[in-house]
């Protein structure tokens, strides 16, 4: 194998971080609004659209992903193993994403039908995408340390798509469906169709794969998941990523209706004039309509505004917390810096189970605390599966990334699976009714519960499971040296 310890230029980095911010756009939708898309746009039945994101999603995890993984680790070309299934998938992701996204007029046994094939095809192509992009990672440099440095570039152009989603993408509907939210999801959909799409090439274009494995490297596709069966880091990473985006999935796509239904929509409609939102939007407006300008069309109601609003305070922490990350896992090592951050930032995501629907400055603050110690864990997940695959080299003496990154994305769509299908599931369990104008109060407290009790316990579960990832700082420097002394001395024989 070549050597692998290059610097990776800030153009390299930045262009690599744009296909994460492309696939996002349509990752954070997925994660924040498929179950409202579908029980309140496209008029789904909750238990309905529970079984087809679940379904979906399983189909993704154990028969998409594991045959992308292992395709991508045997494919051979002049541009690498990885980078050209980031450019064939280019434009299927934006195709695939505008149709689920799309509200045919159909009888309502043909609207479940034309939901699960398209979310399927979405899910499929998000596994031919992403997964050999996040194994691309793994082979641009050898370096620990440059590793944990792209991931906080990654994972800010995350952020980017997640403040895009979170915080602007009900006034995108409004706007670009000019009040019409079926239409406005639609078109919506096609500008981050277009925009993914142009990201995805350049990707593609400013990255070049580094670490190739020896050509005398042959393994088969029972050695690998034997390998994989007896790697101990990687069945925790596997366990950790499935719980993480559990919670990540469940509490994202119950927030809507958190400040909808629970939260007190006089004390909201009082907070944003307190903070001067309303007075940010009218001043914006004035300005906009004075230059000859159509006005900001911003949600008029309290509880959408200000959940857009409570979802860009969390993600501007998330960055301010992804910029420590990269120090504090240099200094401390990546596995003890994760878990002391992710148990922190699930007290405060914990806190809200006693906060009562009053409490809207407390729900704010805890919201932007536990968005900056998420932050600092955020670029250190996918730098440790980096990490796992070269313990599986080192431990092996035969390098397979895509298998074990698709194994990941596999426990990545088993919990949004999950988490999503959960969203739609407690809401049915609670008696949700998507036409009524308010819910019992057995459906509000669910609601709440969901947000914090049962959000948070797939995150202690996590912190838990990192007493058995061995893959510490000393352990770190130690495989990289390892590895390093390897290549070269390949290199040199060869």
């Amino acid at each position: 194998m070549n050597s692998t310890s290059q610097t990776l230029s800030v153009t390299e980095k930045v262009g690599y971080s744009l296909g994460d911010l492309a696939a996002n756009l349509i990752f954070q939708t997925l994660v924040t609004f498929l179950a409202f898309f579908y029980t309140d746009v496209y008029r789904i039945a909750p238990g309905t659209a529970a079984t087809i994101i679940f379904v979906g999603g399983m189909l993704g995890a154990f028969v998409f992903t594991p045959i992308i993984g292992i395709a991508a680790d045997r494919t051979v070309s002049r541009w690498g193993k990885f980078r050209p299934w980031i450019l064939w998938t280019a434009v299927p992701f934006g195709v695939f994403s505008l149709l689920a996204f799309s509200t045919p007029d159909l009888a309502p046994k043909a609207k479940i039908a034309y939901a699960f094939a398209t979310y399927t095809l979405l899910v499929m192509i998000y596994a031919a995408n992403n997964l050999p992009y996040s194994a691309l990672s793994g082979v641009l440099t050898g370096s620990m340390a440059q590793r944990n440095s792209l991931s906080s570039y990654r994972f800010v152009a995350v952020m980017v798509a997640q403040f895009i989603i979170q915080a602007l993408l009900l006034p995108l509907v409004l706007i670009l469906g000019d009040g019409d939210k079926v239409r406005g999801f639609h078109n919506t959909m096609m500008l981050f169709a277009i925009v993914g799409t142009v990201f995805f090439l350049i990707t593609f274009f400013t990255t070049k794969e580094r670490i190739v494995p020896a050509p005398e490297q042959k393994s088969s596709v029972r050695q690998d998941l034997a390998d994989l069966a007896r790697n101990r880091p990687w069945v925790v990473m596997l366990m950790l990523t499935i719980l993480v985006f559990m919670t990540l999935a469940l509490k994202g796509g119950m927030y809507v209706y958190y400040f909808k239904y629970y939260l007190s929509e006089p004390h909201l409609a009082a907070f944003l004039d307190q903070v001067g939102f309303n007075g940010f939007i009218a001043g914006l407006n004035s300005v906009l309509t004075g230059v000859g300008l159509t006005e900001f069309q911003w949600p008029k109601d309290a509880p959408t505004s200000a959940l857009s609003l409570f979802n860009a305070g969390g993600i501007v922490f998330m960055i301010i917390g992804i910029g420590f990350s990269k120090r504090l896992a240099d200094r401390f090592g990546k596995r003890d810096v994760f878990g002391g951050a992710l148990l922190v930032s699930t007290l405060f995501m914990l806190a809200f189970i006693v906060f009562p629907p009053q409490a809207t400055w407390v729900v704010f603050v805890s919201q932007i605390l536990h968005g900056f110690f998420y932050g600092i864990t955020i670029p250190l997940l996918w730098a440790m599966i980096a990490d796992v695959a070269d313990y599986s080299e080192w431990k092996n003496h035969r390098r397979a990334t895509a298998i074990i990154f698709s194994a990941m994305l596999c426990g990545l769509k088993i919990g949004l699976s999950v988490g999503g299908a959960l969203v739609a599931g407690i809401l049915a369990f609670y008696g949700y009714d998507a036409g009524a104008p308010a819910q019992s109060p057995q459906t509000v407290d669910g609601i709440r519960l969901a947000v914090s009790l049962y959000a948070s316990l797939p995150f202690l579960l996590c912190v838990g499971l990192l007493f058995l990832y061995e893959i510490n700082k000393p352990m770190e420097s130690r495989i990289e040296q390892d590895l390093v002394a390897r290549r070269l001395q390949a290199g040199a024989a060869a």
